[in-house]
């Protein structure tokens, strides 16, 4: 019975602390950030409006902080003709990748409370990740065909 009854416990802690990849990932994400550019797959004028807020240029520039052990994010908008300020998010995460323990994940807008208005979120591609750089992905469509927006990040404060 003590075999079983620890046998059940130790699944239990496997399924809820996630894959080693993950957690990593998490840890090196932790700490605040600066989107530096976006770029986009396709040449030409395009003006999108980027997790629901603002466009590209507003974005670029912008600071962000990653909570990884409670899901949790800012980002700051601070930019002349931008609605500048703390905007807030929680994210959640699908592996899909064991070998390299980059993930799809889901942010989702929020107040400062953690409540989302709408309860909807962007699916981003996490891409690359090292202890200075990180570079997210999103494909959608233009025109019936795949478009790639690519946000790339660099740490603040390395250590």
């Amino acid at each position: 019975m003590k075999k079983i009854v620890l046998l059940v416990f130790t699944l239990s802690l496997m399924a809820c602390g996630g894959s080693k990849g993950v957690r990593t990932s998490k840890k090196v994400m932790k700490g605040d950030w600066t989107l530096t550019n976006i770029t986009f797959s396709e040449e030409g004028p395009y003006k999108l409006t980027l997790l629901n807020d603002e466009n590209k240029e507003c974005f670029e520039g912008s600071t962000w902080k990653f909570i990884p052990n409670n899901n949790t994010g800012t980002y700051s908008i601070n930019g002349v003709g931008c609605s500048s300020g703390d905007r807030y998010f929680i994210f959640t995460i699908a592996e899909i990748d064991e070998a390299t323990g980059l993930y799809d994940f889901l942010l989702k807008p929020t107040d400062a409370k953690g409540k989302s208005e709408t309860n909807k979120g962007f699916r981003l591609k996490l891409a690359s990740l090292s202890e200075s750089d990180m570079q997210w992905q999103q494909t959608t469509s233009v025109d019936g065909k795949p478009f790639v927006i690519t946000m790339n990040f660099s740490k603040i404060n390395v250590e």
